[in-house]
């Protein structure tokens, strides 16, 4: 998976691509899955959602420049996989996600990998976690056709948002830095992640 998919279509940060080789897939998908864990694709986890792509979960890491000591916001946690990912990354992971039964299993999942200082919160994550703000760095699996204004608020001076954004079928991961002029896009990539659900997503 590392070589072949991740580093052969440009990820070169080191430490995400060892990140990446550490976190065992299979443990965050039903057993059904085992066998497909590493695949170039979008996986079910259920609740009518997916885990994102190993490809997409490396690019949306990178593009966070992360150093190691941040404190991250994952926002849907689905799975738990990409918050297992970036517990390898930094200090301190905090995950929401909207849908309870994943929560738990996503919960379930990341002790049994080990990641047991990930923690798991049930909300809306178009509205951030405003009570465990600022944060250096917000990650978010879903897209939204804007940038939602409460994560936005809620990152540091420079911090960055990696974002999908554009329509339901159709959009560019968005890495967005929080400046004094405002909301800086640096760059997208093409992608195409299920809909940001709640009060700052699709609705």
């Amino acid at each position: 998976m590392v070589e072949g998919q991740l580093r052969d279509r440009e990820i070169s940060d080191t430490r995400v691509l060892a990140a990446m080789g550490r976190v065992p897939r299979e443990v965050f998908l039903p057993p059904e899955w085992h066998g497909r864990a590493y695949d170039d694709a979008a996986l079910p986890i259920g609740e009518g959602q997916t885990m994102s792509q190993p490809y997409m979960v490396a690019r949306i890491c990178e593009e966070l420049a992360l150093t190691g000591r941040e404190h991250v916001l994952d926002v849907g946690t689905g799975s738990g996989y990409q918050a297992a990912v970036l517990a390898e990354l930094v200090e301190r992971v905090e995950t929401i996600e909207r849908i309870p039964a994943l929560a738990e299993r996503a919960r379930s999942s990341l002790r049994e990998a080990g990641y047991d200082r990930v923690r798991v919160h049930v909300g809306d994550g178009t509205l951030g976690l405003p009570e465990e703000a600022p944060f250096d760095a917000i990650a978010v699996a879903a897209a939204a056709s804007g940038i939602p204004p409460q994560l936005y608020e809620q990152l540091k001076p420079r911090g960055r948002l990696v974002i999908p954004i554009g329509k339901r079928r159709v959009q560019r991961l968005q890495v967005v830095v929080r400046s004094p002029e405002g909301p800086a896009v640096l760059r997208t990539v093409p992608c195409r992640f299920v809909p940001l659900v709640g009060e700052g997503g699709f609705g």
